[in-house]
């Protein structure tokens, strides 16, 4: 059946959704959010000036120890440690002189150690200057000459506090200082120690001079502490990476040995 509207008949429009209120709801909760956290931050700035305003004195107090503090430290490592410093760079330097005429000596060169440790000409040596000058790098150097000097005169007690005393990353004086220990030790007939102190003064510094040297010495103990295996991987090793050496010239009579 055919259907027809009527002239000028509107059909009604559908209701509108009405969102408006709940529009303004949301709009009204994030307002009141975004206000609550102003009105913190603001309660917050405010409590912090009162702080601020009332302890004034205090802050201007730790801020003027801080800055008495920096300037302190300043002042004294320039007018303090490097003065000092330079002072025992000048005490040192003659005691360096006795002890390398020592090592150059072909004969008696005790009391060339002996002015070396202490002193000569006016200037302190090298036991002087590890006390009075502690905390310098000649101070500390002066551990090391002072070991090594004990150590060729014999006097391994004092040879081993020295050189224990002595801190360094030197590539070479410390596996120097190392195998000084081990030498003393050695040659006071504690073995496994001196076995000990030669194998860390190897590892000290991986290099062609100081690590063949200490290796072959550790590796000479353990002979003769019945221990070839272990001395042979260490003459091995001496071979496979420090064959231009000197102790790796002759190497392959000692690996035969051990095997």
């Amino acid at each position: 059946m055919a259907t027809y509207n009527k002239r000028g008949y509107k059909a009604p429009k559908p209701e509108e959704v009405k969102v408006e209120n709940e529009f303004e709801e949301v709009v009204d909760v994030s307002d009141s959010t975004t206000a609550e956290v102003f009105d913190t931050l603001d309660k917050t700035a405010s409590r912090t000036e009162d702080w601020v305003a009332k302890n004034q004195k205090l802050i201007l107090g730790v801020v003027g120890a801080i800055a008495i503090a920096t300037l302190g430290y300043v002042l004294y490592n320039k007018y303090v440690v490097e003065v000092k410093e330079e002072k025992a760079t000048n005490q040192i330097f003659q005691s360096q002189q006795y002890f390398q005429q020592a090592v150059d000596a072909t004969a008696k060169p005790d009391s060339l150690y002996n002015l070396a440790l202490k002193g000569g000409e006016g200037k302190l040596g090298f036991i002087g200057i590890a006390e009075e000058y502690a905390g310098t790098e000649a101070g500390n150097l002066a551990n090391y000459y002072a070991g090594m000097s004990y150590l060729n005169l014999g006097d391994y007690k004092n040879a081993i506090t020295y050189l224990e005393n002595f801190k360094s990353d030197d590539a070479i004086l410390k596996p120097l200082a190392l195998g000084g220990i081990g030498d003393a030790l050695s040659e006071t007939n504690k073995v496994d120690d001196a076995i000990s102190y030669y194998k860390k003064a190897a590892e000290a510094n991986e290099n062609d001079f100081t690590t063949p040297r200490f290796l072959f010495k550790a590796a000479q103990l353990l002979v003769l502490s019945g221990k070839k295996a272990e001395a042979n991987k260490l003459f091995v090793e001496i071979k496979e990476k420090y064959e231009t050496s000197k102790e790796g010239m002759n190497i392959e009579a000692f690996i035969a040995m051990t095997e």
